[in-house]
């Protein structure tokens, strides 16, 4: 039996954020595949997990290294990922950081052989322009190039994206312009997260 692990991390509710509205496509396309299947849900926003302390980080017997070791066990249970990371201020949002902070632990879930490597992990990775190869604002991309870092490098999870952009056109009256290469965008990343989330077989990527 399959077990996807959704986390979104949006201060945004529902159809307002584009990151959960996409992830919700894929979360619903993966449990029409998997009918039997569990999804384990952590919304950051709504509940943030603590930040990261000297007591966690070096102290086992304490209160916050048994919350660490709760999310550290749900990543491990888990057969894929499904994380929504909207780019707020260039970066991630600091719940997400949080969570991320909490589930690396050299020498369990990172290191040389990391308790989760090679898992799919798909990246609702929203922004409010375009960061894009070859756009004016390349330079400020810190999301997708972190992610990679930490996610990728750190943990050893097969990454894939879908990157939903220009989100703030139908809000922004200077960006008024942009609205159709929005509406494209949205339709494109809706697309990809029926067509990603079916290729998952039994949680893993086919």
């Amino acid at each position: 039996m399959a077990t996807l692990l959704h986390i979104d991390s949006s201060v945004f509710p529902g159809e307002a954020s584009a990151s959960r509205s996409v992830a919700a496509v894929f979360r619903r396309t993966w449990e029409e595949q998997h009918p039997d299947g569990t999804v384990l849900y952590r919304d950051l926003a709504a509940t943030p997990v603590p930040h990261i302390t000297a007591e966690g980080y070096s102290s086992r017997d304490s209160g916050a290294f048994a919350t660490r070791l709760e999310l550290i066990e749900e990543l491990e249970s888990a057969d894929a990922l499904l994380i929504g990371a909207p780019m707020y201020n260039y970066a991630i949002p600091s719940t997400l950081k949080a969570w991320l902070d909490n589930v690396i632990l050299l020498g369990r879930t990172s290191g040389e052989t990391p308790s989760s490597k090679g898992k799919p992990a798909t990246v609702i990775a929203s922004r409010g322009g375009s960061y894009a190869p070859g756009t004016p604002r390349e330079g400020f991309e810190f999301v997708r190039n972190y992610l990679e870092a930490v996610l990728g490098g750190s943990l050893g999870l097969e990454l894939d994206f879908i990157v939903p952009e220009l989100t703030m056109a139908p809000r922004n009256p200077a960006m008024a312009q942009l609205i159709p290469l929005y509406e494209a965008s949205r339709e494109r990343a809706l697309e990809e997260a029926v067509v990603k989330a079916k290729r998952l077989l039994d949680g893993r990527a086919s």
